[in-house]
């Protein structure tokens, strides 16, 4: 069933905002990050690592945490004030979902939650201010990551999630659904005018797929794969580079030291004007996943970072994806 977007939510959410993956050898995953994929390094700690992409004047968008674990501890996403935070406070107490007020490094007012299918998200209204280097062309390495864009999270209840979060304000640019129905399979949800912030994929979850940067154009993807290669990581390479049909976007997908997963891409187009309804594909369209290029593999599909302490679910639907290996094994 096609959600109804809350116009009128009780605290405003703006953007995707920050990630934060726990690592088993942090200096391994900093150069991964830094050298491989081309984020910009602003703190180190004996006990964690804060990158982000060139143009964020925010202090950090991706922290890497030392464990003896690897998994997605928390995705964090902004508000637009501090007041943004009181009113979320009010909001959770009065829905009953426990939430708790926490002190994060480099980080204003911050609330730590769990949605109602298990994903474990970080509110903040601010973070301290760092330069930007979106001109620093001599420093530019690898993909040339600008910005964070979104995460995707697979989850076994796609239409539980997308309800809540409609609820507090997104919209719903593209889904999913099969057998001429409006049955969600997946969904992208935005809150900053383009195709989606944060996407709901069925599957075993909660589990955290991806987290996304834009780069500046296609050849950086090109140039990101070719550095991978010449780094060693070519092996790493999860997907692409391709188009997906879905947002419209040219992409290539990595995978960490420790196989957390992550995206770079570039194009998606304008979700604005609230009379645009959202694209609905079939899930037996393959152009959704890719417009051109071969399949995901079985590992893309099937494989994805666990959140901190949080049980994972059979989904309530269940999916037969087209992978390479079946795509090879037919051709």
């Amino acid at each position: 069933m096609l959600p109804t977007t809350n116009p009128n939510p009780d605290f405003t959410l703006t953007r995707a905002s920050h990630v934060v993956m726990t690592v088993t050898d942090l200096e391994k995953s900093r150069d991964f990050y830094r050298d491989v994929i081309g984020l910009v390094v602003t703190k180190e700690t004996d006990e964690a690592v804060y990158l982000r992409g060139l143009e964020e004047a925010a202090h950090h968008s991706l922290v890497l945490e030392r464990s003896d674990l690897a998994q997605a501890r928390r995705i964090g996403l902004r508000v637009r004030t501090a007041a943004d935070i009181l009113a979320a406070e009010r909001f959770f107490r009065s829905a009953n979902i426990p939430f708790e007020r926490l002190e994060r490094d480099h980080q204003g007012p911050t609330l730590r939650f769990r949605d109602p299918v298990g994903t474990l998200v970080e509110l903040t209204s601010e973070m301290d201010v760092v330069d930007r280097k979106m001109q620093n062309f001599d420093e530019f390495r690898a993909g040339a990551p600008q910005r964070i864009d979104h995460y995707q999270v697979v989850t076994y209840d796609v239409q539980k999630a997308t309800d809540f979060w409609t609820g507090l304000g997104m919209r719903m640019a593209e889904y999913t659904a099969t057998d001429g129905t409006d049955e969600l399979w997946g969904t992208w949800l935005e809150v900053k005018g383009n195709t989606h912030d944060l996407v709901f994929t069925n599957g075993r979850g909660p589990r955290l797929h991806h987290f996304a940067y834009t780069v500046p154009d296609a050849t950086s993807l090109i140039h990101a794969a070719d550095v991978a290669g010449a780094l060693g990581f070519g092996n790493e390479i999860d997907r692409g580079p391709g188009r997906h049909g879905l947002s419209n976007a040219l992409f290539l997908y990595l995978r960490d030291p420790d196989q957390h997963r992550i995206e770079l891409f570039n194009t998606h187009y304008q979700f604005i004007d609230l009379e645009t309804p959202p694209i609905r594909w079939d899930v037996t369209d393959p152009q959704r996943a890719q417009l051109w290029g071969l399949p995901a593999s079985n590992r893309w599909f099937f494989e994805a970072s666990e959140f901190s302490d949080e049980k994972v679910l059979d989904p309530q639907l269940t999916a037969s994806p087209q992978t390479l290996e079946q795509y090879l094994a037919l051709h």
